[in-house]
């Protein structure tokens, strides 16, 4: 490549990505658009991308919102790809998704609704009508009662807080809360010290955990029969965290007496006391908004830097620049591999100015900057080491 030429970075979307998103990718550095051929980088939102072919050229996936299950995730942690995602980014939507709901629920107004669609009549006949039948709507208020929300994140904190202002009682159960959600989580939050004991105390279950096989139907027939009687259970994170036939075993049995979710499906069509949405928890414009720019930022620091934040499949890191001659280098979490990356480097006669390494589960990651040019001989060398999965060099952006 010429001097005074540098890398253009190809961007390929998939959806209706943000435009405050995409506007933050310079142009002079990128190109954007749902038509590319071997792209550097793949935006997406829902897409389902299980059974597309992802093309070699691919250094990393961006998904704009915070499930990566339309995403072959582990194929790409074969291949050395990254999957970024948003966690945080629409918590405010689903929040008040979630508070929206439990209204719903609390006051019957879903079937007031289907209600007042049948009066007929002129006003008389239907004032009437609506003062007959509206006691058979007749719900509950929010204060006072018991909220219990199974993970304490970004939504479920916010979830908590808001329920809390609303003179809610609130218990929260997650076994792997992170140190800084628990210093951000309100002090009137009660710790439940297991799930069953959430269950037992609660008129309102909120779930807000990631769909993982540790997760897969976590309300099932033994959770209903542990659950307060006519209890109003909310899943606004995957369909397959509950178990729909329990679900609709606990309806019929009057331990449920809602069941709102965000994951319509042919079991819970028509069904009486389950009301169904289609998918809503991020569809807000600020949610949107702020998925999009979160995810241009993370795939552009890098493409350009190697950095890491917010992936489902690689350890996070930030190593600051202070050589322009970098390499990124993903490889399996065995032993030797860094040893042989530097060894490869002093063989060349190159200086490792800094270097940061970090694993997650069977992926390791490591950013080695030099103190003088890389040539493209060393890369290779790298990228032939057994165990190493993708190898590039970074130069500074010009």
């Amino acid at each position: 490549m010429p001097e005074h030429q540098h890398r253009i970075f190809k961007i390929l979307t998939i959806n209706q990505i943000s435009s405050h998103g995409l506007k933050r990718f310079p142009a002079d550095y990128y190109q954007v658009s749902d038509d590319i051929a071997e792209p550097d980088a793949i935006l997406v939102r829902s897409q389902n991308m299980l059974n597309c072919e992802i093309p070699r050229s691919v250094m990393a996936i961006g998904r704009a919102g915070a499930g990566t299950n339309n995403i072959p995730v582990q194929e790409m942690s074969s291949r050395g790809i990254p999957v970024f995602n948003t966690p945080g980014a629409n918590a405010n939507a689903v929040k008040e998704l979630v508070l929206a709901s439990m209204w719903l629920a609390a006051r019957n107004l879903s079937h007031a609704l289907q209600f007042v669609d049948t009066l007929q009549g002129d006003d008389t006949t239907m004032n009437k009508q609506a003062e007959d039948g509206k006691k058979r709507f007749s719900g509950i208020e929010l204060p006072g009662r018991t909220l219990g929300i199974i993970g304490l994140g970004e939504i479920g904190r916010l979830v908590a807080d808001a329920a809390i202002k609303l003179g809610m009682k609130v218990i929260g159960y997650d076994p792997k809360i992170t140190v800084d959600s628990a210093w951000s989580l309100s002090s009137e939050v009660k710790k439940a010290q297991s799930i069953e004991d959430l269950l037992r105390h609660s008129d309102f279950i909120s779930v807000h955990v990631p769909l993982l096989d540790s997760t897969r139907h976590l309300i099932n027939e033994s959770s209903v029969k542990i659950m307060k009687q006519h209890a109003i259970l909310l899943n606004f994170s995957r369909s397959a965290i509950v178990d729909e036939d329990a679900i609709l075993k606990g309806i019929a049995t009057n331990k449920i007496k809602y069941y709102v979710c965000d994951f319509p499906s042919e079991k819970l069509q028509h069904q009486k006391a389950v009301i169904t949405l289609p998918h809503l928890g991020a569809s807000t414009q600020e949610a949107e908004d702020n998925c999009a720019v979160m995810v241009v930022n993370q795939l552009m620091d890098y493409l350009q830097n190697g950095n890491i934040k917010n992936t489902v499949n690689f350890p996070d890191i930030i190593m600051e620049r202070d050589s322009p001659y970098r390499i990124a280098v993903a490889n399996a979490n065995v032993p030797n591999i860094l040893g042989q990356i530097s060894t490869c480097m002093a063989t060349a006669g190159l200086n490792i100015h800094n270097m940061i390494n970090k694993s997650r589960g069977e992926i390791a990651y490591t950013l080695v900057d030099a103190d003088s040019p890389v040539p493209p001989s060393v890369v290779n060398e790298i990228s032939s080491i057994t165990g190493v999965l993708m190898a590039r060099h970074i130069p500074f952006p010009r």
